[in-house]
């Protein structure tokens, strides 16, 4: 396994990268890429397997079905601020087979769990905490891909990885529907669930929308133990890393990322609700799946803009432009269960997702610009010794920052469907919760033009 341990990485330098660390980084990339898809994909499975549950002969209270829903994104955003210091503790590789290799354990549960009717509810809570594991991965899977890119590639990088491993939400939103209505597994998926609802009465296999991803989860895990590598200079015990808590900007870039990825993962949890809720004359379902991939798709395309522009401009446009897409969202919705336009309403928030995509690449892209340049400030005229020591520190720092902000950023995947639900129980409409979205998108706004984007900013970037 010696190997697999690179010794001498870096990746700013132009001749070095050219010879050998583009082929290494891209490598590491290309197989980062699916296992993260796979670990939002199980995230997010378990919306699919609750929403079915009572459907098949379990008998749990609507507040039961509440939290199993809401259990895989508290828990996947608490594991993300651990997984978010991993990488430098246990290596890049090793850590990414392992917490891939994790995903089994809730897929392999649901996949027996659902064909017994007398199963705990205890169990279920279990699934669904075990299900948070694929949210943690994407702690872990960023820090691991920062260390390899130099600065001037980061943004295109971060965005790939994080664009197309989003992915894995809309993938789950697709996929699953398909595969529980038939038996694709034979005697080995088992028999199937009688599923009833009022007079509609047939066939499901909720055990495959656990099943199907095994395979896939076992090629990656393996893919990634002998394909990926560790880095030396990425080391660093969780005390060196834990720097980041007394740095002001890890806590102004996890503001920014709770605006974009939060609003990525809430209104991917909340959209078909809020479809139901207001326009229930359609199927939301039919429409779900399109906002999560117009986000993942975009989120390249914000990491692209950022390296060509600048990470600063993109993202304070984009936060000006999230809140035009709220403002007509609001302008949309039924008035007092009255009028509305659905076409319009699903345009506006095809808009939000778009800008949560983009302004996830283009806030990750200034994390390690940020934390680059602060340590090369505080190296100045210290020599060539302080200076290469310094970009060793902020690869670490950046790391653990991105990490820890994606922690911040998921628990959007709560607070927002949350917000609806109390809005509409209060005022009868979810525009006090919309309302209080643009106040926070303002305060987005305000924070990116003072830090980073205005003339003689604190930290251009």
């Amino acid at each position: 396994m010696a190997t697999r341990v690179l010794t001498r990485w870096f990746p700013e330098d132009a001749g070095f990268w050219e010879a050998e660390g583009r082929s290494i980084a891209s490598r590491n990339l290309f197989i980062s890429i699916p296992a993260l898809t796979l670990a939002f994909a199980v995230w997010m499975v378990w919306s699919a397997v609750v929403v079915n549950l009572p459907l098949i002969g379990f008998k749990f209270s609507t507040e039961e079905l509440f939290w199993l829903a809401a259990l895989p994104a508290l828990c996947g955003a608490t594991l993300r601020i651990f997984y978010s210091f991993m990488v430098p503790v246990f290596g890049g590789r090793r850590w990414t087979a392992i917490s891939t290799a994790s995903l089994l354990l809730p897929t392999i549960g649901i996949g027996l769990a659902v064909r017994d009717p007398a199963t705990s509810y205890s169990t279920f809570v279990l699934l669904a905490l075990l299900c948070g594991f694929g949210g943690g991965n994407f702690a872990s899977s960023m820090a691991n891909i920062n260390f390899f890119f130099p600065k001037a590639q980061k943004g295109t990088a971060l965005g790939l990885n994080a664009g197309l491993g989003n992915l894995g939400v809309s993938l789950a939103q697709f996929i699953v529907p398909v595969v529980i209505t038939a038996g694709v597994f034979g005697a080995l998926g088992g028999e199937p669930q009688t599923w009833a609802r009022g007079a509609e009465v047939k066939q499901m296999w909720l055990q495959n929308a656990g099943l199907v991803w095994i395979p896939f989860i076992a090629v990656c895990a393996i893919a990634a133990w002998f394909g990926m590598n560790d880095l030396a200079t990425a080391k660093a015990s969780f005390s060196d890393q834990a720097v980041i808590f007394r740095r002001k900007h890890n806590w102004v870039m996890s503001w920014l990322y709770l605006g974009t990825f939060g609003s990525f993962i809430g209104y991917s949890a909340g959209f078909p609700l809020l479809i139901n809720s207001q326009f229930p004359q359609i199927n939301a379902l039919s429409y779900a799946w399109l906002g999560p991939l117009v986000s993942a798709l975009s989120r390249p395309l914000g990491g692209w803009l950022a390296d060509k522009l600048g990470g600063a401009q993109v993202t304070f446009w984009n936060f000006i432009v999230m809140v035009v897409g709220v403002t007509g969202v609001l302008y949309y919705l039924p008035q007092a269960g009255q009028g509305g336009n659905v076409y319009g309403f699903l345009t506006m928030f095809m808009l939000l997702f778009t800008t949560a995509g983009v302004g996830n690449g283009s806030t990750f892209r200034m994390i390690p610009v940020i934390f680059l340049n602060e340590r090369q400030r505080a190296a100045a005229g210290r020599g060539r010794e302080a200076a290469e020591q310094a970009v060793r520190d902020a690869n670490k720092e950046a790391a653990a920052v991105l990490g820890f902000s994606s922690a911040i950023g998921a628990y959007g995947g709560f607070y927002i469907p949350m917000s609806y639900g109390l809005s509409i129980s209060m005022t009868g409409g979810p525009a006090a919760a919309l309302y209080g979205f643009i106040a926070f998108y303002l305060s987005c706004i305000a924070m990116t033009w003072w830090y980073y984007s205005r003339r003689n900013a604190e930290m251009p970037c």
